[in-house]
């Protein structure tokens, strides 16, 4: 089954961007998941709880994702390629 690696770029990196966005908004307002927004902000730089550092998550969430399930996919099309090639089917 070839997956197709826009789609799952897009989807995946609007749906981790999200997440971040809310978190991010959710431990600004109540404290709850500090400690994941704080270690997300160690590789998102200006990641942190509030509206900012929510907006920021929202965009670098939706960059890494895209990027790295874009790879993903495609590489898994590529191997599975040469696996059905392998075994003949």
């Amino acid at each position: 089954m070839t997956l197709k690696p826009m789609a799952f770029a897009v989807s995946g990196g609007i749906i981790w961007g999200v997440a971040v966005f809310l978190m991010a908004l959710v431990s600004g307002g109540t404290g709850y998941g500090l400690g994941f927004i704080y270690a997300l902000g160690t590789i998102y730089l200006g990641v942190q709880p509030g509206i900012l550092g929510a907006i920021l998550g929202l965009v670098y969430g939706f960059i890494d994702f895209f990027i790295f399930g874009f790879i993903f996919v495609t590489l898994y099309n590529i191997l599975e390629v040469k696996c059905e090639a392998r075994t003949g089917k």
